[in-house]
């Protein structure tokens, strides 16, 4: 059923049932009244020997006989002494907390079990929030136990009139007052609790009780009066012996009565008694809100029809005392004009609040109303379209498996089978040979396995081998043939001490190529077709410009052998942070590159990549004559040890083992060497490995013994150690005194690094055979890397060559 946007707001009283129905009117805050109705009971509900359910069930009869419900909502009011108003004002709270804190509040406030009562909250006007923050709010909560709320629900129910809200008669009141009475409404944002506008009291005088309602506008206060028109009445028949009847025509009539002043006097005490309640009542409320302040009375009800009420009541508390004759935001002709309805003006206010609310204009919206009727309510009106949605969908996959079932239809199985049978065929055809060649792959790829198994654990045991002959054969040496025409003078010797050999595994070796600076490189001149290179174009020492490195301490080189044994040690330090030797990288790097004959060592070359082995070469060498002009430092790194390790061979045995072939360290997969870092040479001093001790006198001479030899064993030096002349004066070339077993040199620190990606010999020669390009160089990743965990770690020789 479709609902309009006229609502019904229906109040059942204890005399008579009112309703009034309203939409929405043209303009902002105004509504036109459409119908109402009012029917008086033929006995009110309370007196004696009336039946209040049968009354109601044949006043809600009368009503639909004159009136249609049909599409309309239905607003309807309970008396306000049947249900619970509690106003309470919430500490500073996040906005999304407030459910959670009313319902603990509820749980506080309501003297029932939750589940025994409809109860609903909204908060009251004013109040502010900031930053999700609600300052100075209040929140009206209102309950009423769930067998009243279905008791007031059941003569709508018999009467088939659906019902879709229900609200206390005082806040019927205050939705009525708030939007047709007070005027001049400051915006909410705007409302200052401290500061409230002039408060209004309605009061509505009933049949047996008043509901007196305080509000401003925003807030609101109720209380209910058991005192109303009934009481009036009993007074008469108390004191002048009436029927009840008899006496409630008298009390409307009043002032046509034969003795109206015994009239007015029978009533005085009921008078008094609702005097004391309202100033009891207005004074308990300004006792809690001292900031309000009361300026009139609206009063409503038949009741206040009697003479000399409002006076009365206006006199006697010092406030005004308001009777409405029309209601200023309501239009409608048809409605307003009718004698019915001016005659009973006063009674129409809880209609108009209720009929306010369904509208969506009232400023309070609580409904009472038990969610599971409206949940019932909700699904049968949506049920309708669901069946209508249903049908819809059922005929379209009937329409849809219709057509699919003719197309199907027009298909031949004598021109169609055949060829589905050929292609199923001709699939299952193809499925087993996909099979067979799945089955053979796997047959290859494990024969295949075994045998690199068997070749990798026998060339393996050959690749240290070879690396440590490349290593080796890269350092720098005198010719040994001429072992004894060797350079006198120890700067002089082409040699580097190796002090340690370092390695690790890297799954990626692109991650320590950049980690290193472009110009750390070895790039030699032929690379970038650059002229050869002049040694000893910029000097680095003690006589250039960058500052000196502070030497290391001491300490003696190892003697009487020129090769130490020791195994590989793992690096220390993260590959990618290397090292940094003092002095100033700059400058060493920039006289670097232009000894390398115009090489563009800055220039960032493509690196290798896939996993191999970093080589960490430490040691150090002292070729570093100063004042000779002679290649020192690091120059003479790069010129030896450098430039070795980029392009040098070397002579190893063939794979069959028969004879020997010469590889180059690109092939082996060693490439990328790079100097860490450049430093200064400083001096050193180290310990003479011959030295030279004074001659013995002749015994015979002088007739002491000889205790001792006259110097250690070994060959004599010519004509001195170190390139230095011997003293004057000293005999056969011997040296003495306390420095004759020092000698004083310039020592240069380095670190050396490259990398290496192992490759079999087997792999070389398949390569080679493979095409005439040779080798990937070491910046693919080569066929037969063996991870670290394959591949063993021998004990390595390196070199240590001392002075001699």
């Amino acid at each position: 059923m479709a609902k309009t946007r006229a609502v019904w707001g229906i109040d059942i009283g204890n005399c008579s049932l009112k309703a009034l129905r309203l939409r929405a009117g043209s303009e902002p805050g105004r509504v036109v009244a459409d119908a109402f109705d009012y029917i008086e009971y033929p006995k009110i509900l309370t007196q004696p020997g009336a039946e209040p359910a049968e009354l109601i069930q044949e006043a809600l009869k009368q009503f639909l006989s004159r009136n249609t419900v049909w599409g309309d909502r239905v607003a309807i009011s309970v008396s306000g002494q049947s249900g619970l108003a509690r106003f309470v004002k919430l500490p500073p709270v996040e906005a999304k907390k407030i459910p959670d804190i009313v319902r603990f509040e509820a749980r506080q406030q309501i003297p029932f079990d939750l589940q025994d009562v409809v109860w609903d909250y909204q908060r009251m006007g004013g109040g502010a929030e900031e930053e999700g923050f609600v300052l100075e709010t209040e929140i009206g909560l209102f309950a009423m136990k769930r067998d009243q709320v279905l008791r007031a629900l059941q003569p709508f129910a018999t009467a088939d009139i659906p019902v879709d809200f229900v609200q206390l008669t005082p806040l019927a009141l205050y939705n009525y007052a708030a939007f047709d009475f007070i005027e001049n409404l400051p915006p909410p944002d705007q409302y200052n609790p401290d500061e409230p506008p002039p408060s209004t009291v309605v009061l509505s005088l009933g049949t047996d009780a008043t509901d007196l309602v305080v509000t401003n506008g925003f807030r609101v206060w109720q209380r209910s009066i058991p005192l109303g028109g009934n009481h009036f009445t009993k007074a008469l028949t108390k004191d002048l012996k009436l029927t009840f009847a008899k006496a409630e025509h008298l009390k409307r009539n009043a002032t046509a009565a034969e003795d109206p002043k015994a009239v007015f006097q029978a009533m005085r005490p009921v008078f008094n008694d609702l005097l004391t309640e309202v100033q009891r009542s207005i004074g308990y409320f300004t006792s809690i809100d001292r900031a309000a302040k009361i300026d009139r009375i609206l009063a409503l009800g038949n009741a206040m029809k009697l003479p000399g009420l409002r006076r009365y009541l206006s006199q006697s508390l010092g406030l005004d005392v308001v009777r409405i004759d029309a209601f200023p935001r309501m239009s409608g002709s048809e409605v307003t004009a009718a004698p019915a309805f001016q005659e009973n003006l006063l009674c129409f206010g809880v209609c108009y609040g209720l009929a306010i609310q369904g509208l969506g204009l009232g400023a309070l919206r609580t409904n009472l109303l038990p969610r599971e009727i409206l949940r019932e309510r909700l699904i049968r009106q949506k049920k309708p379209w669901a069946v209508g949605a249903a049908a819809l969908l059922l005929a379209a996959f009937a329409f849809s498996f219709g057509s699919d079932s003719l197309s199907v239809a027009r298909l031949d199985d004598s021109v169609f089978g055949s060829a589905l049978s050929a292609a199923n065929a001709a699939s299952s055809e193809a499925n087993k040979w996909k099979s067979e060649v799945e089955s053979a792959k796997a047959g290859f790829n494990l024969t295949n396995s075994i045998g690199e198994h068997l070749v990798s654990n026998v060339e393996g045991r050959v690749l240290w081998l070879e690396v440590l002959k490349a290593i080796n054969s890269c350092l720098p040496t005198d010719p040994p043939d001429k072992e004894l025409d060797k350079p006198e003078d120890i700067a002089l010797r082409n040699q580097l001490h190796i002090e340690s050999i370092q390695c690790e595994w890297s799954d990626d070796l692109s991650g320590w190529y950049t980690s290193h600076p472009p110009d750390e490189f070895y790039q030699s001149p032929a690379d970038e077709n650059a002229p050869p290179a002049t040694p000893g174009a910029q000097p680095v020492g003690p006589n250039a410009t960058t500052p000196t490195a502070t030497p290391p301490a001491t300490a003696t080189p190892t003697t009487g052998a020129n090769v130490a044994t020791s195994p590989i040690k793992p690096i220390a330090k993260p590959l990618g942070t290397p090292a940094r030797l003092p002095g100033n990288l700059g400058t060493a790097n920039n006289a670097l590159a232009g000894a390398a004959g115009g090489a563009a060592l800055g220039t960032q070359r493509p690196g290798p990549s896939g996993p191999g082995w970093v080589f960490v070469l430490k040691g150090y060498h002292y070729h570093n004559q100063l004042e000779s002009g002679a290649v020192q430092g690091p120059f003479y790194i790069r010129d030896t040890l450098l430039a070795a390790l980029h392009s040098k061979k070397v002579e190893l045995p063939t794979p069959d083992g028969e004879g020997t072939e010469e590889v180059s360290l690109k092939d082996l997969g060693i490439g990328y060497p790079l100097l860490v870092g450049v430093s200064n040479p400083y001096p050193y001093t180290i310990t003479n490995p011959f030295p030279m001790i004074e001659e013995a006198p002749d015994p015979a001479e002088t007739g002491m013994p000889v205790r001792g030899p006259t110097r250690q064993p070994g060959p004599l030096p010519r004509g001195g150690f170190g390139g230095r002349p011997l003293p004057s004066g000293t005999a056969s070339g011997l040296v003495t005194g306390p420095s004759a077993d020092k000698i004083e040199l310039n020592r240069y620190d380095f670190e050396v690094q490259f990398c290496w990606q192992p490759t079999p010999p087997t792999k070389r020669h398949e390569i080679k055979e493979g095409g005439p390009g040779g080798l990937a160089p070491p910046g693919v990743s080569p066929p037969g890397v063996t991870p670290p965990a394959a591949t063993p770690q021998p004990s390595v020789t390196h070199v240590s060559q001392n002075p001699n």
